[in-house]
């Protein structure tokens, strides 16, 4: 259904914006950090520079228990930790160590045993106010056979619409119309009848997650991009195929309230 939303990009592939090793130097993928209930607290400031503003005030106060040494996001400046022993999750965006504490954009926790959403209106670390660690493709749920959640994923601003649809609580900048592009939290899924059977095992699990919870739009970005951690173990190569599955192999699920 609502395949014409999807006609300004059909011929776009899924790109895994993740993978194994380095790109230039950089790590590809959005990467996280798990900790324990007793890793410390680290102070943090939300503050503007050069790359984005400061959303401190739509943004959960610090401390959070992210280790300084925690690995961070290329470009974005996406930083994750779980705290496995609480159940909880923190995210930092546009976020650098500044001596003993963080700084950055915008920050978010989440109970990961809730369903709880953000106050809407409210922006994450993630443009949408998603958690963005729930909607990652990782290594280790690919390997055992089921990915059960929607998986994030970007499109260009010309092709989202500066609105929000709910779980997303904050809206972007995107420049595209109501009838031609989509708000943040639209659902697209992997039609029924495409056939995964000629793909690689680990991408028919990525596939079938697909078809079954679909995809999320949380940001914008390049099109079509889907979002993922990066491991050593991934064959980038084996993932370069999924720019077989084009958009116009999509339908459109949800786009309003």
């Amino acid at each position: 259904m609502l395949i014409a939303l999807l006609a300004a990009y059909s011929g776009s592939g899924v790109k895994a914006d993740f993978g194994s090793g380095l790109y230039e130097g950089k790590i590809i993928g959005i990467p996280f950090t798990v900790v324990c209930g007793s890793q410390p607290k680290i102070a943090i400031k939300f503050r503007s520079n050069g790359y984005d503003g400061n959303y401190g005030n739509e943004s959960d106060p610090g401390p959070y228990p992210i280790p300084l040494n925690a690995p961070i996001e290329p470009g974005d400046g996406h930083v994750i930790a779980v705290d496995k022993d609480n159940n909880l999750l923190y995210e930092l965006y546009n976020a650098n160590v500044n001596g003993d504490h963080w700084e950055a954009s915008s920050g978010a926790v989440f109970n990961l045993a809730s369903n709880t959403l953000r106050q809407d209106g409210w922006t994450s670390a993630d443009a949408a106010g998603l958690p963005i660690f729930a909607g990652l493709v990782r290594y280790d749920e690919m390997l055992k056979g089921t990915i059960s959640h929607a998986i994030r994923f970007t499109l260009a601003k010309a092709h989202t619409v500066a609105a929000h649809i709910s779980p997303a609580r904050h809206e972007g900048n995107g420049t595209g119309s109501l009838t031609t592009a989509l708000p943040f939290g639209a659902r697209i899924r992997l039609k029924g009848n495409f056939d995964i059977s000629g793909y690689p095992p680990h991408l028919q699990v990525i596939l079938s997650a697909m078809k079954k919870y679909g995809l999320i739009l949380a940001d914008i970005g390049s099109d079509m991009y889907i979002s993922g951690a990066p491991d050593d173990r991934w064959d980038n190569d084996e993932l370069q195929q999924l720019g077989k599955v084009k958009a116009s192999s999509f339908e459109v699920v949800k786009f309003n309230n």
